[in-house]
């Protein structure tokens, strides 16, 4: 067996391997390469909130739920800690499908994701203790910009606290103002805890693709920090403990929360298991004596929205981490960056994915010109190949010696047209996770029939038209000497078209217009070569 049909085999068994993982992950068994931090979710979330795949119930609660209303959040506070209890995001984007709301903070019996702050250190008011709403408005009024809610507990060992939460229109980060108030005999030095809980059931996410569900730590120091809900499960305590900076976060497909505090700020950072499949990540700040009649305030800020990466950039500092490209991220913000400039000018996603692709395909075209060059090499002396096949028949070592000597003579390096292929795959898998993880795509639509392309294609047009396309790259290949290899061949389109049919249109689009490219490319330059060959 030579050495091409080696890596053949190689690259068959990953592919199923990876098929195999993908199955695995799509029934809720666990994977062969990932925490199983996440199940895959059949549902999209076009209503009012997100669907939630159903799990054991857990205690909630009870308390009065106060409404509140502004341009981009519809939600809750509970009197019960003060806390937010529900916040669906309804901001309108232009160009997008109407009421594409989805809820990220929520109490139910079978979901929990709460952001909650309170003290520690004594017996002082906490997230399990009863406030008042103060009287004031909790709708945001036309022409004004900002919307304050604000609600004091009960006194608990001399100490008071007054919540007060800012809305401020078109903004998805709400300021948040905690005055503690000794009213006692005595000086009080609370600890103030800012939090952030969540259950691990699954969100929307596309089939066969995996995307990080749970907490995240960000310093200075330590930089992005991603936490599984399986080292939590183990206890682990792998993260930064401690900073004068850095945020914690709560992260999921598209979305997601932070707790964001003072630069300069002294602040201790914890995660773990709160009971069954229940989680949190938060930060603790010790508070600056308060002697009796004082006050003192604690402002933060929480970002509860969409991954929209410019928009986190201003935010803090390193927030736009929480889209998390992984181990390309070098490459993946300049692509999306690029893509970015390409919707700017064409004002539609799907047509900047095709020029951004086109432009890929432009920068690449000497190493694709190299390897179809080197693919007309190979073309050329397979006949040669299959006579030492024939030749040499039930003799595999002289089979290779021969062809290798072939390979000499004739100055051909069969790996020649597999190396420029190798070097554009980061490129190509960037472009993958770009597509994947950017929010933008959410309720996007192209033409015809596409109106959502982080959704699969709903008349699988595009997935057949991408298996086709594989099919024709295939027959233009020289054809394999080896019967076993050409049937391999034949057979990976349809492994891979698989999946494609359960991906996002956005990422289809992608691949089908790059090997419309890559076919256009191939059928050009051997064309140009046998010209050049004829004179």
């Amino acid at each position: 067996m030579d050495i091409k049909r080696t890596a053949l085999w190689a690259i068959f068994l990953m592919s199923v391997l990876i098929l195999y993982d993908n199955w695995q992950r799509e029934h809720e068994r666990p994977s062969l390469f990932f925490s199983n931090t996440t199940l895959i979710q059949r549902a999209t979330s076009t209503a009012p909130s997100a669907r939630i795949t159903p799990r054991a119930p857990k205690f909630v609660v009870k308390g009065q739920q106060i409404h509140f209303r502004m341009d981009v959040y519809d939600g809750d506070i509970s009197t019960v800690g003060g806390t937010l209890s529900r916040l669906s995001l309804t901001k309108r984007v232009e160009g997008k499908q109407p009421n594409f709301y989805i809820t990220l903070f929520d109490q139910t019996a079978h979901h929990t994701y709460l952001a909650r702050t309170g003290l520690m250190g004594g017996n002082f008011p906490n997230h399990n203790d009863i406030f008042t709403i103060l009287p004031g408005p909790t709708l945001l009024a036309d022409g004004a910009d900002t919307l304050s809610i604000s609600l004091e507990s009960l006194v608990k060992s001399g100490v008071k606290v007054v919540k007060t939460y800012t809305f401020t229109r078109g903004s998805y980060v709400i300021g948040i103002n905690i005055r503690i108030e000794n009213i006692g005999s005595v000086p009080v030095t609370p600890t103030i805890y800012m939090e952030l809980v969540r259950d691990d059931t699954s969100v929307e996410t596309p089939r066969f693709s995996h995307t990080f569900i749970g907490p995240a730590i960000y310093t200075e120091q330590h930089k992005f920090e991603k936490i599984s809900f399986s080292d939590l499960d183990k206890g682990k305590k792998d993260y930064a403990q401690s900073a004068d900076n850095g945020w914690v976060a709560m992260l999921q497909h598209y979305f997601a929360s932070a707790w964001i505090l003072k630069e300069g700020v002294q602040r201790q950072f914890y995660a773990d298991k709160l009971g069954q499949a229940l989680y949190r990540v938060g930060m603790k700040e010790l508070v600056t004596n308060i002697a009796p009649g004082q006050h003192v305030d604690v402002t933060a800020r929480l970002f509860a929205g969409p991954q929209e990466e410019r928009k986190l950039e201003k935010i803090a500092p390193g927030l736009e981490l929480v889209k998390d490209y992984g181990w390309v991220t070098i490459i993946a913000k300049p692509l999306f960056w690029l893509l970015e400039k390409m919707y700017g000018f064409l004002g539609n996603w799907g047509w900047a994915i095709v020029l951004l692709t086109l432009l890929i395909k432009v920068a690449f075209f000497p190493l694709s010109a190299a390897s179809y060059k080197s693919m007309v090499r190979m073309k050329e002396i397979t006949p040669r190949i299959e006579q030492i096949r024939e030749r040499f028949k039930g003799d595999p070592q002289k089979i290779n010696v021969a062809i290798m000597e072939l390979y000499k003579s004739k100055k051909v390096n069969p790996f020649s047209g597999c190396l420029p292929i190798v070097i554009q795959i980061p490129v190509f898998i960037s472009l993958y996770w770009v597509l994947l993880s950017s929010v933008e795509m959410r309720g996007a639509p192209w033409i015809l029939w596409i109106h959502d392309l982080s959704q699969q294609d709903p008349y699988f047009i595009l997935p057949v038209l991408m298996t086709i396309s594989m099919f024709l790259q295939a027959k233009l290949n020289p054809k394999p000497p080896d019967p076993m290899q050409a049937k391999m061949m034949m057979f990976m389109p349809i492994a891979f078209s698989v999946m494609f049919f359960f991906f996002p249109a956005g990422l289809v689009l992608y691949y089908v217009v790059n090997n419309i490219l890559s076919i256009a490319q191939q059928y050009y330059i051997t064309g140009m070569l046998s010209k050049n060959k004829q004179h």
